[in-house]
């Protein structure tokens, strides 16, 4: 059963990754610049690949079953508020789907308030350039950190293991849409930021200045932002002049080089 999930969860993933990365070759948003500070496609890519298949057997290791199976056994406990109220599954599912992506808003912003967490989550930030790549790019260490996250609310809330693939499904379908280097026609980019966190908004969640980086925090839906008050509908910039990635760090050994993503927590800059 865990390893049907797995392998519908892997297609799932690079079925859209595909898709994505196709979108962005015949219709790119923006043009990879070319300057020092920006590394090549080949580069970034060995990179933020790299992380995500370290991180990837890190989690392995730390809970082979998954998340999913991990829900499963809590289940079976009967732990956590939802197995106590008793609700139909389909509400338990659609309740806990709901608030674990409010936790994992809740949560993207305490990686940049608090320092600490910081130093891993600049990893991402750090990125030139923005596209699909960018939503695999996550320090292992962060990855831990939010299995860990995500594994208290299970018990917490006593979320089903049905809901859990489901989020999850979600949750890295939506990441690779909002970092996916395209443009959705105007028409469809105003009707869809009432709901969704599009291209043009997460892209302003990249830009240099602090200010912008600090809004637009959600990963799918941008209610959270919008009722929290972090929603950013425009950059000072043009979507097209928006400086991405992170100033204090324009060298491309550490800004896109593997070895270089993976120590640069462990800098001295904050």
């Amino acid at each position: 059963m865990i390893d049907e999930i797995a392998a519908i969860r892997l297609g799932v993933f690079l079925t859209i990754l595909a898709l994505m990365m196709g979108l962005e070759s015949l219709f790119p948003a923006r043009r990879l610049a070319k300057n020092p500070q920006t590394a090549n496609m080949a580069t970034r890519w060995l990179g933020n690949f790299g992380l995500l298949i370290i991180a990837s057997v890190m989690a392995r290791l730390l809970l082979p079953l998954g998340l999913a199976g991990f829900a499963v056994y809590t289940s079976q406990m009967q732990w956590g508020l939802l197995p106590a109220i008793d609700l139909p599954l389909w509400a338990n599912i659609g309740i806990s789907i709901l608030l674990l992506d409010m936790l994992i808003y809740w949560q993207h912003r305490l990686f940049h308030r608090i320092p600490l967490l910081w130093r891993l989550h600049k990893v991402h930030h750090a990125d030139r350039h923005v596209d699909s790549s960018t939503a695999l790019r996550f320090h292992p260490l962060e990855i831990i950190i939010s299995i860990g996250i995500k594994a208290l609310a299970i018990v917490v809330i006593g979320v089903p293991a049905e809901a859990v693939v489901l989020f999850e499904i979600l949750l890295n379908g939506f990441a690779i849409f909002n970092h996916a280097n395209i443009r959705l026609p105007l028409r469809i980019e105003k009707a869809a930021r009432y709901l969704l966190v599009t291209q043009a908004l997460h892209r302003i969640h990249h830009s240099q200045i602090m200010a912008e980086s600090n809004t637009n925090f959600g990963f799918s839906i941008i209610w959270w932002d919008r009722l929290f008050g972090t929603y950013t509908r425009a950059a000072s910039k043009a979507d097209d002049k928006i400086d991405i990635g992170l100033s204090d760090y324009p060298d491309v050994k550490q800004n896109a080089w593997l070895t270089g993503l993976l120590w640069l927590p462990f800098t001295g800059k904050k």
